[in-house]
């Protein structure tokens, strides 16, 4: 678990959450995507999870114990445009819980669902190095292409690791589900380490429906770490999402992943393998 979010407040009026470390890598050398934020509800809750996080690291650093905020029972999912986060054990009260939240968009999806983030699979890490099966996301994924809907993911060549690889390859042979793998060539000016690469952790659902937030799909991040997510039901931001996601979709720098292809091991701090 740790601090993964990535987003700023200016004044109590306005907020910014993205995928982008403040790393000038991230504004200058890597595909990242974020949102402005104005309205008050949401940055409000913003607030929230900032002097939530920033009391509890006060009494770590004097070895205290940090209690666990009151939570506030969430029926069904609100109307408009609403933050979600994560973990759901120290959102304040009436922040939704992320881990929650998305398999229950995904399971509202009647069309399709378009993914795009830089680490995708179905495992989170354990004792040991072990990597145990974090199924949420991905039993999601699954039943929505069951019924019908057609599910792209596009991923990061940072991806094609063992074992996630085979995760990735074992989805993109399932029917209805389309998976590409997104390599961003060298810079001009020679190699940058841990650049070069896409980073953007977003989701469109039928046309209707975007996900902006700063977690990459796996285990890890929306059940231990500190993550935050802006779910916008709103036709006009979901299809600007979506013109996003088909510029890379269909760009030369997208190949469908090769399921009998032995990837090699990426390398995204050193020049050579």
């Amino acid at each position: 678990g740790i601090v993964h979010a990535k987003y700023l407040l200016v004044d109590g009026k306005e907020a910014f959450v993205g995928s982008q470390n403040f790393d000038w890598r991230a504004l200058e050398q890597i595909q990242e995507t974020g949102l402005r934020i104005s309205d008050p509800q949401t940055v409000q809750q913003i607030q929230a999870i900032f002097d939530q996080d920033w009391q509890a690291q006060a009494l770590l650093a004097e070895s205290k114990p940090v209690p666990k905020p009151a939570r506030q029972a969430v029926a069904s999912a609100p109307q408009g445009n609403y933050l979600v986060a994560s973990p759901r054990d120290y959102n304040p009260g009436g922040v939704i819980d992320s881990q929650v939240a998305l398999p229950r968009l995904l399971a509202s999806a009647k069309s399709r669902i378009r993914v795009q983030v830089m680490d995708y699979a179905p495992l989170a890490w354990g004792e040991k190095g072990s990597r145990p099966f974090y199924a949420p996301i991905d039993n999601a994924l699954r039943s929505a292409a069951a019924r019908g809907v057609q599910v792209e993911l596009m991923v990061a060549n940072w991806n094609l690791k063992k074992p996630e690889v085979f995760w990735l390859k074992s989805l993109s042979l399932v029917p209805n589900v389309q998976l590409k793998v997104v390599t961003i060539p060298p810079a001009s000016r020679g190699f940058i380490p841990f650049a070069r690469v896409v980073h953007s952790k977003l989701l469109t659902i039928d046309g209707t429906t975007a996900w902006v937030g700063t977690s990459n799909w796996s285990g890890g991040y929306f059940d231990n770490s500190r993550n935050l997510e802006l779910v916008l039901n709103n036709a006009s931001m979901a299809a600007r999402v979506d013109a996003l996601y088909s510029q890379l979709w269909n760009s030369r720098y997208a190949a469908p992943i090769k399921v009998d292809f032995d990837y090699p091991v990426p390398h995204p701090g050193r020049e050579f393998e």
